[in-house]
């Protein structure tokens, strides 16, 4: 008898529309959903259906039902096991399946939100940018250019001893740490694209930070002429959501391989990265202000540890900060020797606010500076070249006080400190307070009943105005100060009166440079007064041509300060070192990890009892929030804020993060009250 067919394989059942049938392989997807409650801050499982197959790949945007809502997340990764006991709910939809989200990145992300006391959630909001769904349907492709062959004029990074050294480790893929102090008047942007000149053409990536879009605009161009447009995409805040996601795309595609931007270009999701670059970590653009508030510099050092990067902390100061990258030996400086920065340098001179230095000039007193500013003023004024003038302080007159016994005059009404806007007309402006914007037209001093006033503080439009006086056949510009930011001046004589970060470049170099109120820099309340003194100091120094060329630069303030001395010494690496060991001796950052919490005294009390601090943790504290400080939630407090610091040894820094991420998390599954702000190092905890 013949044998009997075997019977038909059974036939798979396709799904019906609404039917959930889970993916044959990897089943299993673990997401990063955006829900910012501490107490949630780790990842969820969901399992995938079969519709959603293909499109759920690592790194997308999708939705799940999360607490009896939908919330968006992002697919951090798939398996076929899952650590849930329970049931698992369904991916409900996958938004795009773009991967913006590469493990790369979501490790630099958790790795930031875990130092600075953060979630996860938070950090995703600083380093993926919204979705622009036209964008993603645009054609795309990979460049097909070569990288243009790198200048070699014979200057660049060979001014630097340990300058070839380190293009040769970026050729080679050594993870080089550098801390850079730039040459006066060096072409920082363009020595910064033939690093990332070398470190492309060994077949990685770069990412370069710097402070603001004047910086990136002129990194911009020096990128171009150095890489050409094919390579370079720039990530600006003011783009607009289109523009910036497309360049943002295209170097998370491998397109263009340089990412070049202000403080979110941190998370630039290049594709291999061989080189991080932040230049001028001192200025406090780098600072985030959205939580968990991380520092340019300091996501940087996470991304080179976790991917192998070289790391470059560039600048024309050196802060603290890096100080001690050198210190410990993780970073080696990158400086030129003693003679070559000699004959790059201007001659800087250093003379004292003393009043009667001034009374031997009438032209110097009629607008109070010294007369070696205006000797040093007249003569490059009569060589052909502009003068820079750095005023610390925009406006007219912005702080006054009583001309008989100097008490600072205030606001009747609401006891804010009284200043003198510029005059519309013939007749001088009256005294208005600078927090409510009430003229005081018949004030008289509290303690003296004197109605006569004097300036305490002199603007930037004051001082244009008098120098105008002072010199009237020279024309006088301002730049910043509340009025338009210059990028460039040309080489013709002239005043250029800024405020400090809106200094122009001069086409040929400044033949001077003024550097005035500097009493005012270094006395201000504030852990980096100094600090930020100096760079601001070297940076408008730094624009003015070589002592051999004449150029000269006039700081008023007193010579024997620390600070001063490093100016005219042309040594901000000893002025770092001077500021890490006197905060050292403090016990102040960066020679310590410091938190400071911010919040209503009761909660203050209970996140403090909450967490389990290391056994070395000293709280200091707390002290009163100045009025119109903005806890969260949004609303201003102008009662009960309060600030309380704990420290610890650097050691045990991680440990700090962690017990006050655990704390937080503790009182926000309680529902505790109000809400407490933490900042992990922060750029002045004063």
């Amino acid at each position: 008898m013949p044998s009997a067919a075997p019977p038909p394989p059974p036939e798979r059942k396709q799904p019906k529309h609404n039917e959930r049938v889970p993916a044959p392989e990897r089943s299993i997807v673990r997401v990063a959903v955006d829900v910012p409650l501490p107490h949630l801050d780790r990842s969820f499982d969901y399992r995938v259906p079969v519709q959603l197959d293909e499109a759920t790949v690592v790194g997308a945007r999708v939705r799940v039902r999360f607490a009896g809502r939908m919330v968006d997340g992002f697919v951090l990764d798939r398996s076929d096991h899952t650590d849930h006991d329970g049931r698992l709910g369904w991916l409900d939809k996958v938004v795009s399946p773009e991967p913006v989200l590469s493990p790369e990145l979501a490790a630099l992300c958790r790795t930031v939100a875990d130092r600075y006391a953060g979630t996860l959630a938070d950090v995703l909001r600083l380093a993926v940018p919204p979705r622009h769904a036209r964008v993603e349907a645009e054609p795309h492709g990979p460049p097909d250019t070569a990288l243009p062959p790198l200048p070699d004029d014979g200057s660049g990074w060979a001014a630097y001893p340990r300058g070839p050294a380190f293009l040769e480790a970026l050729a080679a893929h050594r993870p080089a740490h550098g801390v850079w102090q730039a040459l006066p008047g060096e072409d920082w942007a363009t020595r910064l694209a033939e690093a990332a000149h070398t470190t492309l053409g060994a077949g990685r990536s770069a990412v370069v930070v710097v402070p603001d879009r004047r910086d990136l605009d002129r990194l911009h161009a020096a990128c171009l002429a150095v890489l050409g447009e094919e390579h370079v995409a720039a990530l600006a805040a003011d783009l607009g959501p289109a523009e910036r996601y497309r360049r943002w795309l295209a170097v998370a595609r491998g397109e263009k391989r340089l990412a070049i931007g202000t403080r979110a270009a941190a998370f630039a999701p290049v594709q291999d990265p061989g080189l991080l670059v932040v230049w001028d970590d001192g200025d406090d653009s780098h600072a985030d202000p959205r939580a968990p508030y991380p520092h340019t510099r300091d996501v940087l050092i996470a991304r080179a540890h976790g991917s192998g990067a070289a790391l470059l902390v560039g600048g024309a100061t050196r802060t603290a900060e890096a100080e001690v990258l050198v210190r410990s030996g993780w970073a080696h400086p990158v400086v030129a020797d003693r003679t070559t920065v000699r004959e790059r340098a201007p001659r800087v001179t250093a003379i004292g606010e003393d009043e009667r230095q001034l009374l031997r000039d009438p032209t110097a007193r009629a607008a109070r500076i010294p007369a070696v500013a205006f000797e040093a003023t007249r003569g490059a004024l009569a060589a052909g070249r502009p003068v820079l003038v750095q005023v610390p302080r925009r406006g007219y007159l912005p702080a006054v006080a009583c001309a008989q016994c100097r008490e600072p005059a205030r606001c009747r009404r609401c006891h804010g400190p009284l200043g003198i806007p510029a005059s519309a007309g013939d007749a001088p402006a009256p005294p208005t307070c600078r927090w409510c914007g009430r003229p005081a037209t018949n004030h008289r001093c509290p303690a003296c009943a004197s109605p006569r006033l004097r300036a305490t503080v002199v603007g930037s439009g004051r001082t244009a105005e008098e120098l105008g006086r002072a010199f009237p056949q020279t024309v006088v510009r301002s730049s910043g100060g509340g009025t338009a930011i210059l990028d460039t001046v040309d080489a013709a004589p002239a005043i250029v009166v800024a405020t400090p970060g809106a200094e122009p470049v001069a086409e040929d170099g400044y033949g001077a440079a003024l550097l005035l109120d500097g009493a005012a820099l270094l006395a201000r309340p504030e852990l980096r007064a100094a600090e930020d003194t100096v760079r601001r100091w070297f940076a408008a120094a730094s624009l003015v041509r070589p002592s051999p060329q004449g150029g000269r630069v006039v700081v008023v303030a007193e010579s024997n300060l620390p600070a001063v001395q490093a100016l005219v010494r042309w040594d901000p690496a000893g002025h770092a070192g001077t500021e890490l060991d006197g905060r050292t001796e403090l016990g102040l950052p960066p020679a310590v990890r410091m938190a400071a919490l911010d919040g209503e005294p009761a909660a203050l009390r209970d996140l403090l009892d909450t967490a389990r601090l290391p056994k070395d943790a000293d709280v200091l504290g707390p002290v009163e929030l100045p009025p119109g400080t903005r806890l969260p939630g949004g609303e201003e407090r102008t009662e009960r804020a309060e600030r309380t610091l704990v420290r610890v040894p650097r050691a045990e820094g991680r440990q700090l993060a962690r017990a006050l991420q655990e704390a937080r998390a503790v009182r926000a599954a309680r529902k505790d009250g109000e809400a407490v702000r933490i900042l992990l190092d922060p750029h002045d905890p004063l």
